[in-house]
């Protein structure tokens, strides 16, 4: 096959469950208010998935949207990567599950874990797969059901954290638009300051650690590092392609909390009103939190044809990624 010099994002497309779960409602569960609630994250509503369901479903109906918007049909994808840390299960791949719901029978599929880098990661091997020629469209989607791992009688997290999906269908691009540059990194030292320790290999599920099969967090830690790398990946993208800061139309930062947000563009020197915010009605959606946060600008009319937009996030292992994408 011929390889392509450029890949960009065809189609963009979210889901979200339709429980929305308010501060007034957390007030009721745990020892929580909703001032204390927005003054500390900025969080008002989240969207919570059902009991039972898995993140498939939304994974599902979010690349629908993307192929929609796309005007794709399922049987374009030969390739399909979802970021996730809470697939339906332990295996086989949220992948192949989207992939049966879709109808695809020739796809490649696999999921990627790198928490809330998960969209990020997937879509620079997305790109890197595209670009040999050996695949031509992907779709790319991030997706969590995390309500499915929060401890609710713990208020620094369970006030945190909703569900949801957004996805992209990427293809090669023969105008010179698209993604420009992308940069992913880790550093392992600082695995256990945000965790879900159950569940695994090395806790596999048992009735005396139930009480280890929910995340756990160092917030402040966390706070910390997570300002520095995204503002570190940041300037790697934008030295990476050559552009300025000035250049960029709008920053999307992973929707984790306002204060985090906030700081990303104060220490970057980029100003509000270039600063996408969905958080407050969304919370901290994971791998999800960038695909929605694109799509919804997008529709919105907040990204354009032609616009420079920089994406940043962060997220457990500690992971971290940007990409700068000429829409």
């Amino acid at each position: 096959m011929q390889a392509h010099p450029h890949v960009k994002i065809l189609g963009t497309g979210h889901a979200v469950p339709e429980k929305i779960l308010t501060n007034a409602d957390l007030e009721q569960m745990v020892d929580t208010s909703d001032q204390w609630i927005i003054e500390r994250t900025g969080i008002r509503t989240r969207h919570i998935a059902a009991p039972g369901t898995g993140v498939a479903l939304l994974a599902a109906a979010a690349a629908r949207n993307a192929l929609r918007d796309a005007d794709l049909e399922p049987q374009d994808i030969d390739l399909i990567i979802v970021g996730t840390v809470s697939g339906d299960y332990k295996f086989p791949a949220t992948a192949c599950l989207v992939q049966q719901q879709l109808g695809l029978e020739r796809a490649a599929a696999f999921d990627v874990s790198a928490a809330c880098s998960g969209f990020l990661y997937s879509l620079r091997l997305a790109e890197s797969l595209i670009r040999t020629g050996d695949f031509r469209h992907a779709l790319v989607i991030g997706a969590e059901v995390l309500s499915s791992q929060v401890d609710w009688s713990d208020r620094n997290t369970c006030t945190l954290f909703g569900d949801g999906a957004g996805a992209a269908v990427v293809g090669p691009s023969s105008d010179g638009r698209g993604i420009l540059a992308m940069h992913l990194a880790s550093d392992g030292r600082h695995s256990q300051l945000l965790i879900n320790p159950g569940c695994g290999s090395a806790n596999p599920p048992s009735p005396d650690n139930l009480h280890l099969h929910t995340i756990r967090m160092e917030g402040r830690e966390v706070f910390r590092h997570a300002v520095a790398a995204m503002c570190d990946g940041l300037d790697k993208v934008l030295a990476k392609s050559g552009a300025r800061l000035e250049d960029i139309d709008l920053l999307i930062p992973h929707q984790a909390n306002l204060r985090i947000i906030q700081a990303v563009g104060k220490k970057a020197g980029i100003g509000e009103e270039k600063v996408y915010v969905n958080v407050d009605r969304f919370g901290n959606t994971s791998a999800a939190s960038i695909p929605i946060a694109i799509d919804e600008a997008r529709r919105m009319g907040h990204i354009t044809s032609g616009q420079l937009v920089a994406a940043v996030t962060f997220g457990a292992g500690f992971t971290w990624a940007a990409g700068l994408i000429r829409f």
